[in-house]
């Protein structure tokens, strides 16, 4: 069973906008903003969406970067397929929502030791604007135990 979810980093020249989750899954972790794609949304507007909630900004030209995939080893059957954007432009001052407190990071500086292990993979990609495809399996929520990310010219499924 696939759910569909949708991650955001706010990108602009060399510092990064990253919220720390405040509940829920990923809690006490340094990640993008997003969530799950709700019933009659697009993609698209998910990610525009979970923004304005769990940040309070309105962004602009959402540009897809990555698709990644996580399976978790304790419930084989369910992926959880990530959409990932990346934004450059915003409207509105970030500000703490009950689910996420935001701030930013310097390029040089992401908490990666705070965060999802495989962000250090796949981050690197997406500082430099290139497209990517990924697959990670995990055991609990520290451990990967399969990876495969892959660099590509388009995100058609």
């Amino acid at each position: 069973m696939k759910k569909l979810f949708t991650l955001c980093v706010i990108h602009q020249h060399s510092k990064v906008l990253l919220g720390m989750k405040k509940r829920g899954f990923g809690e006490g972790r340094w990640n993008g903003f997003g969530g799950k794609v709700e019933a009659g949304e697009t993609i698209e507007e998910s990610v525009c969406r979970e923004l304005r909630e769990e940040a309070g900004i309105d962004i602009q030209n959402p540009q897809k970067h990555g698709i990644l995939q996580f399976c978790f080893k304790d419930n084989p059957e369910e992926i959880l397929e990530a959409h990932l954007f990346r934004v450059e432009s915003f409207k509105g001052e970030p500000k703490e929502s009950e689910e996420m407190k935001p701030a930013w990071f310097h390029v040089d500086e992401i908490p990666f030791a705070e965060m999802w292990p495989d962000d250090i993979i796949w981050f690197p990609l997406f500082l430099k604007k290139k497209k990517f495809k990924g697959r990670f399996l995990f055991e609990g929520e520290n451990t990967i135990l399969e990876q495969e990310l892959d660099e590509v010219d388009n995100l058609d499924l």
